[in-house]
């Protein structure tokens, strides 16, 4: 339970296709449960293994245009014919009661996001260098090759803005890059700020805070 006048940290975790994303945040979250992650809205099909509410919240289009213009995004975007947002209200909620939330979106939902919540921590992850992008890309064998190189070339556009992020983690070794990431969502709890509204009574009894009340 959060304290009275706690609230969580937004932390927006930006990169390229490729570089391990989704793998660092998947453990992220299993190593640290005062962490939450922010579940999108998409207008795209689900996928065989999928589940609402868990991948994404799947809606219509005209639902997700409605949202659009409720102001109900922290962000979103139109990729490849298909919206994707992020929602304001579950986030600010979640951040109001203590709990570190974590966004998983593109450079330029990032852009969106600070412009909103300008107190965010973003995090830019890369791989260890553009050949290992692209050993890793046509190592999923997922992708044909025109897939690939076009994920490539987003990828060479999306590392020119790294350089906007808090934060540059490069995932190389795996668990390395866990550690820098555990590590900065470790220290942004330890910041002043955070920790007074967590010890608000701690501290007012050390600095003697009441004693000369009648």
């Amino acid at each position: 339970m959060s304290q009275a006048g706690e609230t969580g940290t937004l932390f927006v975790i930006s990169a390229p296709s490729g570089a391990g994303k989704t793998s660092l945040v998947a453990e992220m979250l299993h190593a640290d449960h005062k962490l939450g992650v922010s579940v999108s809205h998409t207008t795209r099909p689900m996928r065989e293994g999928e589940k609402e509410g868990v991948n994404y919240h799947f809606v219509s289009r005209e639902d997700f245009e409605a949202m659009i213009n409720r102001g109900d995004f922290l962000e979103h975007a139109d990729v490849f014919g298909n919206y994707y947002g992020t929602s304001q209200v579950w986030v600010r909620e979640m951040l109001a009661s203590g709990r570190d939330v974590i966004l998983e979106i593109d450079w330029q939902g990032a852009v969106q996001v600070r412009r909103l919540i300008p107190e965010c921590v973003s995090v830019f992850i890369v791989p260890p260098s553009a050949q290992a992008l692209e050993e890793r890309l046509v190592g999923r064998g997922t992708d044909l090759p025109e897939v690939v190189s076009r994920r490539l070339k987003e990828a060479r556009e999306e590392c020119r803005h790294a350089v906007e992020f808090d934060y540059l983690v490069v995932n190389d070794e795996f668990k390395e890059a866990l550690a820098d990431l555990l590590g900065i969502v470790r220290t942004q709890r330890l910041r002043m700020g955070t920790q007074h509204a967590r010890h608000r009574q701690l501290l007012a009894g050390l600095c003697g805070e009441g004693d000369n009340q009648a």
